[in-house]
């Protein structure tokens, strides 16, 4: 990792860019320190530097500048409060990448930026080749192609997951988790004009910004950024009550395919998830029987996202807390607000 301290209006700002297993990409640092000074998070779009969102996550954006000449997409996370913890996080972040690779699951090439301000605040830009957005499995599931193309990549994503149950189960050290949502996946040479999935496609996995990994059960990264973004004035309550729940369960094959099915109840196509449940169980017996795992059933999976506080509920009672944290922390007590919000996400 190199450390450049720069000089300027910026004076305590550091940068430490992370070569993440051998990859080198052009990422403009004047560019991302322009555009942490000018930050705009209430309106991302409308800042002095110009930006294009690629895409929404639950609790992030990604974004490309619309100026540079190099294909990479940013996450920009602001959850550490000292460079302790972003030099742990970026620790992590490399490990992860390597471990995913030695199981064989493919990343695009990726970086990692970060900068201190003169106020303290530390934010990491996550960057990575940007992947086209219609070769990603939710895109993908909406295009023209059969529902037998859908359990294909249902099927090609669960053997991925695979690979990290059965390491996980001959690892004496270390313990991998993942996030396995269909959005966090791609499928290498989609052509959108000739849409299909076949057995012998491959995928690529996204979401490598939270590096999921346990050593000697200790995690690499800090649990508590997992709610980072979470309103502040319900932050001790969600640690106290749910930080271990919310963790672990990216460490369970069992609850990250329910996770994964349920995703279909997001993406408005329910109908399909009884047969992706078979699939999914036929997967479990006959492609992994070593792990023991215990068949789904439709109800845990409509339970796990339509029932009473479930994944749907969660995050819609997340998300306009969040508004109304934006709000106090805004409007009333005129502090900055580090985090972007989407806008109505369709469930």
């Amino acid at each position: 990792m190199t450390q450049i301290l720069l000089t300027g209006s910026l004076s305590k700002q550091v940068i430490s860019i992370g070569r993440i297993c051998g990859f080198k990409m052009k990422i403009d640092i004047n560019l991302i320190q322009e555009f942490e000074r000018s930050i705009n998070t209430l309106h991302p779009e409308k800042g002095k530097i110009p930006i294009h969102i690629l895409g929404y996550g639950e609790i992030s954006l990604v974004f490309e500048f619309v100026n540079s000449t190099e294909p990479i997409a940013y996450k920009r996370l602001p959850i550490f409060d000292t460079e302790g913890q972003v030099k742990r996080h970026i620790a992590a972040y490399e490990i992860y990448h390597q471990i995913l690779a030695k199981i064989g699951i493919e990343i695009p090439p990726e970086d990692s930026v970060w900068l201190k301000s003169n106020d303290e605040t530390i934010a990491l830009y996550c960057a990575q080749e940007k992947i086209s957005s219609s070769s990603i499995g939710n895109s993908i599931i909406h295009h023209d192609i059969s529902q037998n193309d859908i359990k294909i990549l249902v099927k090609l994503i669960m053997r991925k997951l695979s690979k990290i149950w059965l390491f996980n189960k001959r690892s004496q050290k270390l313990e991998v988790g993942i996030d396995g949502q269909i959005s966090n996946w791609a499928v290498k040479g989609y052509d959108p004009e000739d849409p299909g999935i076949s057995e012998s496609s491959e995928l690529i996995y996204l979401d490598t910004s939270t590096p999921m990994v346990r050593i000697n059960s200790v995690d690499a990264m800090e649990p508590i950024l997992f709610l980072k973004s979470a309103p502040s004035f319900l932050r001790w309550a969600l640690e106290a009550l749910f930080l271990e729940e919310v963790v672990s369960r990216y460490y369970d094959f069992r609850l990250v395919t329910i996770d994964l099915l349920a995703n279909f109840f997001k993406e408005q196509k329910p109908e399909l998830i009884p047969s992706l449940i078979k699939l999914v169980n036929e997967f479990y017996l006959h492609e992994v029987p070593e792990l023991e795992i215990e068949p789904l059933s439709y109800l845990e999976v409509d339970r796990y996202y339509n029932g009473f506080l479930g994944d749907r509920q969660i995050w819609v009672i997340f998300q306009a807390a969040r508004r109304m944290d934006r709000y106090l922390q805004t409007r009333m007590l005129r502090r900055s607000y580090n985090f972007y919000l989407p806008g109505k996400i369709t469930r």
